[in-house]
């Protein structure tokens, strides 16, 4: 069975030509602005997350928080290093670092759940909740608790479900070698890394 990262969910579920490009026919990326500033304010966040307490989390004050912990699950043939993670009184949450003015998306919120089902397998317990961290990169000198959101996420059976659902399909795809459709062209083609390849686009290809 192949192995997939968690991030291909968040991929997939975005754009499914991303897995695409990435396992049948692989292709290098080209770096967009977006994707730079995106990564150099997670690097921001993550130090300072590191510095703070779980105050953030109130009512898991007295936990223990791990950092960059790798998950694998051989059932599921998932793989993941997650950002961090909270453990306190026996129950697990997973955490989520994102830089950004708008709320999560459900790419986003399915990565959280697929990172909440590794850890399921790795305590052996269940994981009923994660969070988002959301920093507003466009708030600078801001208040912390005006540009900074701790956002609670429930992890429930379909979102779990659908989670396999998309592995089954990830793999289908790249078994079929089959190019799927893009989702919603718009926006979303121009800030991508890989509109290059997607000739049938015509002008959000450039």
């Amino acid at each position: 069975m192949l192995t997939l990262k968690v991030t291909d969910i968040n991929q997939y579920v975005y754009c499914p030509r991303i897995p695409y490009f990435t396992y049948v026919q692989p292709l290098k990326p080209r770096p967009t602005p977006k994707m730079d500033f995106g990564k150099e304010a997670h690097t921001r966040l993550d130090k300072l997350e590191k510095r703070r307490t779980l105050a953030a989390y109130p009512e898991l004050e007295a936990g223990e928080r791990k950092f960059h912990t790798y998950i694998h699950s051989a059932r599921l043939g998932l793989e993941g290093k997650l950002d961090l993670h909270l453990v306190h009184r026996g129950e697990i949450f997973p955490v989520e670092f994102k830089s950004t003015s708008r709320r999560p998306g459900l790419n986003h919120k399915y990565q959280l759940t697929a990172y909440a089902m590794l850890l399921e397998e790795q305590y052996r317990k269940p994981v009923r909740r994660g969070y988002f961290k959301l920093v507003n990169p466009l708030a600078d000198g801001a208040r912390p608790e005006k540009s900074e959101i701790t956002l609670p996420v429930e992890i429930t059976v379909p979102m779990r479900d659908f989670v396999k659902d998309v592995l089954r399909r990830i793999r289908a795809m790249v078994t079929q070698e089959s190019l799927p459709s893009p989702k919603r062209p718009g926006n979303r083609c121009r800030d991508c890394e890989y509109r290059i390849y997607c000739l049938d686009l015509g002008d959000l290809a450039r």
